[in-house]
């Protein structure tokens, strides 16, 4: 069971660093997902990208990963607004209306991910 947690948290920060630097690559598609009623939508975004990657590679330092693990969770928490108004608006992103739907309790699955990491090995 240690093995495969250890590579369930190398994935999952891989995970938030490659997302957390497509916030910076791409910023275009995340802005335009930002809900109207948020500011500094760019701002926010970068912000976002940046706290992701840094959260990734946090994960992986053992003194840090369990501090990583709930900011992860903060994280997927704070975003979710994005989740449910690409959801409301699906003309932003061509996919069809299961996929905007299973992207909704895909984010619980991510936080349950998460928890599993906050922590430590027993």
């Amino acid at each position: 069971m240690k093995g495969i947690k250890a590579a369930s948290k190398y994935l999952l920060a891989i995970l938030m660093i490659g997302v957390g630097i497509l916030h910076f690559v791409q910023p275009e598609f995340f802005v335009k997902i930002m809900p109207p009623y948020l500011p500094f939508h760019l701002e926010l975004v970068y912000l976002s990208g940046f706290f992701e990657a840094a959260m990734g590679l946090l994960l992986l330092v053992p003194r840090t990963s369990g501090m990583a693990a709930w900011g992860i969770i903060a994280l997927l928490i704070a975003v979710f607004p994005a989740n449910i108004y690409l959801y409301q608006h699906q003309e932003l992103l061509p996919a069809s209306p299961m996929v905007h739907f299973l992207r909704l309790p895909l984010q619980g699955v991510f936080i349950l991910w998460a928890y599993w990491h906050t922590r430590p090995e027993s």
